[in-house]
């Protein structure tokens, strides 16, 4: 079981708006949009995507990486390498 399935259609909802935010640069760009305007937009954007993550590696920690630490043993160990790597491939983003 996955972190977000108890909240998917938020989830996909918050998705799908942050979809709408790169449809919207691609439409600035088209319409020759003024550069800092543009750049304006793919910051708000890429907050909103890291918003994001973080808010997807937070419920995996309290949810996924918990679960597996309380068991013990490998499993608890392997999920939690993942989660650190996680962090940093988003530290290095």
């Amino acid at each position: 079981m996955v972190s977000y399935s108890n909240h998917k259609d938020d989830v996909l909802k918050r998705l799908r708006r942050i979809e709408g935010q790169v449809r919207g640069l691609q439409r600035m760009v088209e319409e020759d949009t003024y550069c800092i305007d543009v750049l304006t937009q793919v910051s708000a954007t890429t907050r909103a995507l890291q918003s994001f993550a973080l808010q997807m590696l937070d419920e995996h920690m309290g949810t996924c990486v918990r679960t597996a630490v309380a068991e013990g043993g490998e499993e608890g160990d392997l999920k939690l390498k993942e989660a650190r790597d996680a962090i940093a491939r988003l530290v290095r983003s």
